[in-house]
This record gives C-alpha cells, structure tokens and sequence, in this order.
C-alpha cells in the first residue's frame, strides 16, 4: 500500500513540475515578446539630414609571429 502511495505522490510531484516549468516558460516568452529590441534608444537617434558614422578603417594586418 505504501509503494502505490509513493508512486502517487512521485506522479503528482512530477505533472506538478512539469506544470511550473510551463507556465515559466509562457511567462518568460511573454516577457521577451514584450521587448522590442531593434528598436534604438532616443538618446542614439540622430538629427534628420544626418548621415550614420562612417565605418571604422580595418586595422593592418602585420605578421607578429612566426605561427602562418
């Protein structure tokens, strides 16, 4: 009797986990969908008429060591 209570209580304990994690999962997707991430911030936007910064030269590429 006492195994069939123990098998019980390991089944409700792990639909129980399973349900958590879910609804942490809904709850986390929720939270990112909430983000707009490519959006820039106000203090970064430029001035209409303005063109972005130029990009940035490539460094030379000396050899420094004797690894080819």
């Amino acid at each position: 009797m006492e195994t069939l209570i123990a098998l019980a209580v390991v089944a409700l304990l792990i639909a129980l986990g399973t349900r958590t994690i879910h609804r942490l999962n809904v709850q986390h997707d929720a939270r990112i969908a909430a983000h707009h991430f490519s959006e820039p911030f106000p203090a970064i936007r430029r001035p209409l008429g303005h063109r972005p910064a130029a990009p940035a030269a490539p460094a030379s590429r000396r050899l420094t060591g004797t690894w080819p």
